[in-house]
Parts: C-alpha cells; sequence; structure tokens
C-alpha cells in the first residue's frame, strides 16, 4: 500500500490532469493550486527553480489537495535526493536512454539497502524531522517514479523502460521527440503522431501508465482516449502568455517583439 494518490490512481488507470508551472513563484503555483487540477508539476528542467525555489512552491501548494510533481533538470543521483528531502514524492526524470539507465534512477529514489538514497531523515522536510517515525520504513513504498522517453533511441526501447521495475509511468515528450525525429518544432507532424501512439500502446501493454503534455485540448482528449493516465493540458506561462497578447488585442496594442543575436527580450 501507499499513501501517495497519484500513485495509486495510476495503478487504477484512473485519468488526473494536470498543469506545467515555470513561473517559479510561490504565489501563483498558490493560484494554479485553487484551480481544481489532479496535479501540478513543477518544472526544474526548463524553469529557473532551484531547490529552496521549490520548496517554497511546495510548501505554498500544501494542503490544497492537488499533487505536486517535480521534474529536475537531470537524472542525478544527489539531485533527486534532494528534491526527495524537501517532501516530493512523485518525480519526473528526463531524457530517460534505456531501461539500464531507467533502473539507475529508480534506485536514486530508494534508501539504501534497494537504492542508492542516503539516509538524512533528521534534516528532511519529507520525515518531517523526524517527527514522522515510520517514513524510513514507509517511503520507498510512497515514491512515485515517471521517466521520460523523448528521443529515437529511448522509444525503440520503450517497452523494456517501462516494465522496469520501480518505473510508475512513462511520459513521452513531445517536443524533444519531434527534434530526434527530425521534425524540430512541429510535436504535432503526423510522423511524430504516430511514434508517440506507438510509445503510447506499448506502454499500455507493459502495464504502465503512459503520460504526456499538450496544450491543445482537441489533441489532450485524444490522448487521454488512447489510454494516457496523466496528461498535463497546459502551463501557467502559456496561460499568462496568451490572457496578456489577447487583453492587449483588444485594445488595438500589439506586442512588442524584438529579436536579437541574444534572443528575444
Amino acid at each position: 500500500m501507499t499513501s501517495n494518490l497519484f500513485k495509486q490512481a495510476l495503478r487504477e488507470r484512473r485519468a488526473q490532469v494536470g498543469l506545467w508551472l515555470g513561473l517559479a513563484n510561490p504565489y501563483t503555483a498558490e493560484i494554479c493550486a485553487g484551480a481544481g487540477f489532479d496535479w501540478l508539476l513543477f518544472d526544474g528542467e526548463h524553469a529557473p527553480n532551484d531547490v529552496p525555489m521549490l520548496l517554497a512552491q511546495l510548501q505554498a501548494v500544501a494542503g490544497s489537495g492537488v499533487h505536486p510533481i517535480a521534474r529536475p533538470p537531470i537524472g542525478e543521483t544527489w539531485l533527486i535526493k534532494q528534491y526527495l528531502d524537501i517532501g516530493f514524492t512523485t518525480l519526473l526524470l528526463p531524457l530517460v536512454t534505456n531501461a539500464a539507465h531507467a533502473a539507475e534512477l529508480v534506485r536514486a529514489t530508494r534508501y539504501l539497502p534497494q537504492g542508492t538514497r542516503g539516509v538524512g531523515a533528521a534534516l528532511a522536510r519529507a520525515s518531517q524531522w523526524n517527527r514522522n517515525r515510520g517514513h524510513l520504513h514507509t517511503a520507498d513504498a510512497d515514491i512515485c517514479v515517471l521517466v521520460q522517453v523523448e528521443t529515437r533511441e529511448a522509444l525503440e526501447d520503450v517497452e523494456a523502460i517501462a516494465v522496469t521495475d520501480g518505473v510508475d509511468g512513462v511520459f513521452i515528450g513531445p517536443a524533444d521527440l519531434s527534434a530526434s525525429l527530425g521534425y524540430r518544432g512541429q510535436p504535432d507532424h503526423p510522423d511524430v503522431a504516430k511514434a508517440i501512439e506507438r510509445g503510447i500502446e506499448a506502454i499500455l501493454a507493459a502495464g504502465k501508465a503512459p503520460g504526456i503534455l499538450t496544450a491543445d485540448a482537441t489533441i489532450a482528449r485524444r490522448y487521454l482516449d488512447l489510454g494516457c493516465v496523466f496528461v498535463g493540458v497546459g502551463n501557467d506561462v502559456g496561460l499568462l502568455v496568451r490572457a496578456a497578447d489577447s487583453l492587449a488585442a483588444e485594445f488595438g496594442l500589439v506586442g512588442q517583439k524584438i529579436v536579437t543575436s541574444s534572443g528575444p527580450y
């Protein structure tokens, strides 16, 4: 048994719909937590989030009922340990290459001797600073490991990745996968869509939960119909950009889009 209700939902194939967070701000995280999503993902890979900032956002959404998920910039044992110690119980680990890599990442989430996670419960929010006396005995079962398949090579090994012991779900990353397949910036290209559908079928055949992210509501519903269990349907940055642009457009204003060699600003 696990106290991780999100993990339990994946096992029972109950669809979980969530929102990506990249604004790296506790105030906006708290706002999003009240919207009714099943989960929020705090992005440390492509957003300016460090561990203290993630902790502040985790504290901001505590008690809201939404399930917090974190994505580190890379699946390194030392960083996974820090994410778990501050209280995340579900991690989305990027750029998994093959089944052996997936197994290594699972071990990083388990305490010794089953894994490679060091024991520092006395300093950890996860154990309520050792006030939760049962933490060390229940923590491994409560951790939910989601791995990202987002390259051609990983997709070819997706079934072996999915059946890896300790992997609870497999997330297909459309942006990186489309680039790996030769369609950079075209995640909705028909060839990419076909590859994603094959991946979803393989993950389901392996008995694990598939997941994906899209800001297109029609495509999101299609992925849910195909069997995806956890689906991200947008991100806080995109919501703000669209709302701001729409409001400005109502008053005949056009956004200032200056692009130089150093990038947009």
